[in-house]
């Protein structure tokens, strides 16, 4: 075993250990093994390995080693990665569940070397200045407990997430809608970044900071349950407060299955009708990182009228959408280009709807179908929800 000198303070240092004994250059990280479709954004778009997930794991060998000498021109080939985790899902090898955890430390060490990617240095600045990554004024949430008349206390906290609170607010009112119709006992906190554009950057010198400031508000509200609309925010609470060290002990549900739920417990029933053809977008924070692949085209299919039809690649095998991993404020023309592909097979489908349950997805794709003439709209599946209705069950 080749002797290794890691930075101690990176959190991510057994990752970087996969990577000296694991990875054989075998190229299955390249292609989705259904139809051996391309997976990988970033290998398909510079085409040198070094933007392979086989070549950044070189690359970590190479820095560690003392062979690869730090300096700015590694940063595209560090940070130009959505990190969406189709990589994960076609290796083969022991390693395969930690290749983003892998290149998510790479960054860490990036960071204190040669400082994070291309304009990714105005998400930590923003944060520490304004708690959220968009510098709009912290919201403390207090005039939309007023205008939704919410308690100080109660059992849930939907924890909206900073995407959907400053940038798709149409997706956080629908999702406070249908929980006050479904008569959740919920409330909201004031609430800072969840802490995923650090950790995807490699900025993580006050992500636990943060991630126990937010713990300490939810359970200063009294709740025990926390319900998120955003699929980054979930994957965040749900992995990475551990990884952390942030103790969560609280439970963490995605909206969708806080839906599922409620439906199979006859709790709530849809009021009217959505009679348009859909197709869904699986979001990679919530499919390939958590495996949340069928839920969620479940509650789909429950909507009445609406008919669901999938694009060619799709659940595992999907297309990123292209905003994740820091890609959408470091590349940000890029990012939307990655989009573009989902615009095209959407469009084979002859859907009328484009949806997923992401905020960051609906803005992306709804990027994507303006510049490449779409034609169809992009909704998240609270909106559809919202123009259907749902009212709390008899049953």
């Amino acid at each position: 075993m080749v002797a290794v000198k890691i930075d101690e303070d990176i959190i991510g240092k057994e990752y970087l250990e996969m990577a000296f004994d694991r990875c054989i250059k075998c190229s299955t990280c390249k292609y989705s093994y259904k139809d051996f479709e391309p997976i990988c954004p970033s290998g398909e778009k510079f085409l040198f390995e070094s933007y392979w997930p086989s070549g950044r794991i070189r690359i970590i060998r190479g820095l560690i080693n003392g062979d690869l000498e730090w300096n700015d021109d590694l940063k595209d080939a560090i940070f130009a990665c959505p990190t969406c985790g189709g990589c994960m899902d076609s290796c083969q090898a022991p390693h395969a569940d930690y290749i983003v955890d892998m290149i998510e430390a790479l960054r860490e060490m990036a960071v204190n070397h040669i400082g994070p990617g291309p304009n990714q240095r105005k998400l930590i600045e923003r944060t520490l200045e304004k708690f959220n990554p968009y510098d709009e004024p912290n919201s403390n949430n207090e005039e939309l407990k007023k205008k939704w008349d919410l308690p100080d206390k109660a059992e849930w906290v939907y924890y909206i997430g900073c995407t959907s609170n400053y940038r798709q607010q149409v997706i956080r009112d629908a999702t406070i809608k249908f929980l006050k119709d479904a008569r959740i006992d919920f409330t909201l906190v004031d609430e800072h970044c969840c802490t995923s554009p650090m950790i995807r950057t490699g900025q993580v010198s006050i992500a636990k900071e943060f991630m126990n400031y937010n713990i300490t508000q939810i359970k200063n509200a009294g709740a025990s349950k926390v319900v998120t609309s955003c699929a980054g925010c979930y994957r965040t609470m749900q992995k990475d407060f551990e990884k952390f060290g942030a103790e969560m002990d609280l439970e963490v549900y995605h909206t969708v299955e806080l839906i599922k739920q409620l439906l199979d417990e006859k709790k709530i029933k849809f009021k009217g009708e959505y009679k348009k053809t859909v197709t869904y977008h699986d979001p990679c924070h919530l499919g390939r990182h958590m495996k949340i692949y069928e839920l969620p085209r479940e509650v789909y299919n429950k909507i009445p009228g609406l008919k669901l039809v999938e694009m060619k690649r799709n659940r595992n095998h999907a297309w990123c959408c292209g905003a994740g991993g820091g890609v959408k404020i470091g590349y940000p023309d890029w990012a939307v280009e990655i989009s573009g592909e989902r615009i095209n097979e959407t469009k084979e489908t002859g859907a009328k709807i484009l949806s997923s349950i992401c905020p960051f997805c609906r803005t992306n794709l709804s990027d994507a179908n303006d510049k490449y003439g779409g034609d169809f709209e992009v909704l998240d599946l609270l909106e559809i929800i919202d123009e259907v209705g749902i009212e709390k069950s008899e049953n």
